[in-house]
């Protein structure tokens, strides 16, 4: 969200190094200065590769360096790249908790085998994340693949969300016959979240590509993305609409109260980023806290609706 994705060029070291640098001079070569295997510099704007161990002599020596072929994007931004350092290790540390809870789980499935099912899909799931992650660096952020990895991550948040209502008690159940309505417009509502979602990053997409070529005013921007925001400015009313149908909905059946009131004031956070992201030049910094509100968004409305189904009966 932060737009760091090429903050380390390669995968899964960052620059050929287990901890990233912190300034260019580790990635210059000069006299003197010792190399391992792997490190990388960056040179007439192309990334070089070290074959071995070694050395540096008075002059460069292009017996000791191959060129990084998978893509040529060759800058170094330390801020992007201890975001997206920080980004991996985080993937990483998440699959020791993700692994242990399905290990536990198997000895649990007698009990509810449901629970297994989520944790083994949980494993699997953030597996395909981290080799999607490697795909989308190797090739330099290609458009479709970082939406998938996106979904990917959001199909997490989910699953963990209606693992972690399955695990909780939430005390005595609401003796009253489940509304089927009410679960339609929750699944309408997550159907619509996703498409609005899709359909804001191929704005984001637009965006960055005006952004590398021209300094735009608000109107301008307007004018320059075309019928992509055209339509996402407008389904963010059927989003509106139908969430706050659902969420009414469920707060008059009095079975729940907290998580609908909170899931209102996400959503109007929600669409006033995006006004704020047409009408303020584009902010950067309200492009993640758009998009951060809209998985929050969805994250709450699978918490609702999961604890809906517990407190219920048919």
């Amino acid at each position: 969200m932060t737009g760091s994705g090429m903050g380390c060029p390669d995968w899964p070291k960052c620059f050929g190094y287990y901890i990233p640098p912190t300034d260019i001079e580790t990635l210059t070569w000069s006299e003197g200065k010792e190399f391992q295997k792997g490190n990388i510099v960056i040179r007439n704007d192309s990334l070089f590769v070290a074959q071995s161990d070694f050395t540096t002599s008075d002059k460069y020596d292009d017996k000791n360096w191959r060129h990084y072929t998978k893509h040529d994007y060759a800058i170094f931004n330390p801020t992007h790249t201890w975001v997206e350092f920080i980004n991996r290790l985080i993937g990483a540390l998440t699959g020791i908790p993700v692994l242990l809870l399905f290990v536990v789980s198997i000895f649990h499935m007698k009990r509810d085998p449901l629970v297994t099912t989520l944790a083994f899909a949980g494993v699997l799931l953030l597996g395909f994340e981290a080799w999607l992650g490697k795909e989308v660096v190797d090739g330099n952020l290609i458009p479709h693949q970082i939406t998938y990895h996106m979904l990917g991550a959001i199909a997490l948040v989910g699953l963990y969300t209606l693992l972690t209502i399955r695990l909780i008690s939430f005390g005595v159940v609401f003796k009253a016959r489940r509304d089927k309505t009410i679960v339609i417009l929750g699944v309408v509502s997550l159907t619509l979240i996703l498409v609005q979602i899709i359909l804001g990053t191929t704005v984001r997409e637009q965006v960055d590509a005006i952004s590398k070529t021209e300094l735009l005013k608000s109107k301008d921007w307007l004018d320059k993305l075309g019928i992509q925001f055209l339509i996402h400015r407008s389904f963010s009313i059927a989003v509106l609409i139908v969430q706050l149908i659902f969420a009414i909905r469920v707060i008059r059946t009095r079975s729940i109260s907290t998580w609908p009131r909170i899931l209102i004031v996400i959503l109007f956070l929600e669409i006033l980023a995006g006004m704020g992201l047409a009408y303020l030049d584009m902010p950067g910094s309200l492009q993640p806290l758009h998009l951060f509100l809209a998985i929050l968004n969805f994250s709450l409305v699978v918490t609702v609706i999961g604890i809906y189904l517990r407190k219920t009966t048919y």
